[in-house]
């Protein structure tokens, strides 16, 4: 499968590549497995691209950054190199090809879209406007790399997202906001045999709290809201003094998510004696239809010239750093990387000869954009000020 300018996309070259990251284990907690993994990406970068990215580490976490010619960014592509895997899982889930299924932890989330990046890039005859930002915490919630993905797209024309494909290779042209909350209580403790009337059960305090947030989801506008990790007590017998659940919220809508928030810290103890508090918040924006819909015309269009397949799109419970993106007001496109299934899970695989067209689609797809602006299909643009896009 050749680029739009012409070039042949190097499968074997980029299998390769993808081996090389995928062996290099990364998960996002272990600062010192990310920073290594980060090197990895710099050396294959630099390679590809011609240049060493500027190492930016924050929290002691490493993100890199490649601002490509002398313009300010105009496309800006986005990936991540950490993952969910701990380190050892190599042991059990080897980096292997096998019937044009490539397997490995991280594989598809997503290792192969970061190299499919490099390669696209690669291949672009004019690359000035072009930036590559690689982070090494999205699969925590960017806690270090927000405000980095933030000022940098906030210069650009377009976000692309180097994210897997939702099923089928669809892109993803909706994404959820996600909102991240614990709910804890105190109450108070007294022997659960001898005199449990004394205390303020704390695990009873989260019963009724737990039944009333789950109860605040709309399922009618695609709203969850789950309550997840739960502990309280200390021991047997004992009337537990103290707890805290976790909430994990999902919303299509801003609306929903400010409706949410304000229900879960509107919470009031039930039990004489009890306290509740709430933190946590809004994480990430919704990434909506609107966002999104001029890249998805656009890259249909480059699809069609290419004698590519038509893109499908998808919405998409998940977040992705595409919901940053998104929420500072630049156009977005998401799912752009691999074609696979099992992000995080066992079965964790990319379809190898979906690779070439992919990279094809990617290339073409930001040569179109540095060649004709956004603004100049549908008349969306960015208009937030750019804080982050101009060159060094």
């Amino acid at each position: 499968m050749r680029t739009g300018h012409g070039r042949q996309v190097d499968l074997d070259g980029l299998l390769d590549d993808v081996r090389t990251l995928v062996g290099c284990e990364s998960p996002s907690h272990d600062r010192a497995a990310v920073a290594r993994s980060a090197a990895e990406v710099a050396r294959l970068g630099e390679r590809h691209l011609g240049s060493e990215p500027e190492r930016i580490v924050v929290d002691g976490r490493t993100h890199l950054r490649w601002r490509l010619g002398a313009g300010p960014t105009r496309v800006l592509l986005l990936a991540h190199h950490d993952t969910v895997w701990p380190v050892g899982s190599l042991a059990t889930h080897p980096c292997t090809v096998e019937d044009g299924v490539l397997r490995g932890p991280g594989c598809f989330d997503m290792k192969t879209g970061l190299v499919m990046a490099l390669h696209a890039v690669a291949a672009l005859d004019d690359l000035d406007g072009v930036t590559l930002l690689v982070t090494g915490d999205e699969e925590i919630g960017s806690p270090s790399s927000r405000a980095l993905i933030e000022d940098e797209a906030r210069g650009a024309e377009a976000a692309l997202v180097l994210e897997a494909s939702a099923d089928g290779g669809a892109l993803k042209t909706e994404r959820k906001g996600v909102s991240l909350y614990e709910v804890g209580v105190t109450g108070r403790a007294a022997h659960a045999g001898l005199e449990p009337e004394r205390g303020v059960n704390a695990t009873l305090e989260l019963a009724h709290h737990a039944l009333v947030v789950a109860g605040l989801g709309r399922p009618d506008l695609g709203t969850t809201v789950t309550p997840t990790a739960l502990h309280s007590g200390t021991t047997t017998n004992t009337v537990p003094a103290a707890g805290s659940f976790a909430v994990d919220v999902r919303a299509r809508t801003r609306e929903e998510q400010t409706r949410v928030d304000r229900a879960l810290t509107s919470l009031r103890p039930v039990l004489d004696g009890a306290a509740v508090t709430v933190t946590g918040g809004p994480n990430r924006p919704p990434l909506d239809a609107v966002s999104s819909a001029g890249l998805f015309e656009r890259v249909t269009e480059v699809a069609a010239r290419l004698g590519l397949p038509t893109p499908t799109s998808a919405a998409v419970g998940g977040a992705s750093d595409g919901n940053v993106t998104a929420g500072v007001g630049t156009p977005t496109l998401d799912g752009l990387g691999a074609v696979g299934g099992g992000a995080h899970a066992d079965h964790e695989h990319v379809l190898v000869d979906e690779v070439p067209g992919r990279t094809a689609l990617l290339a073409g797809l930001v040569a179109d954009l540095l060649a004709r602006p956004l603004a100049g299909l549908d008349g969306a643009t960015n208009h937030a000020p750019a804080s982050g896009g101009a060159r060094p």
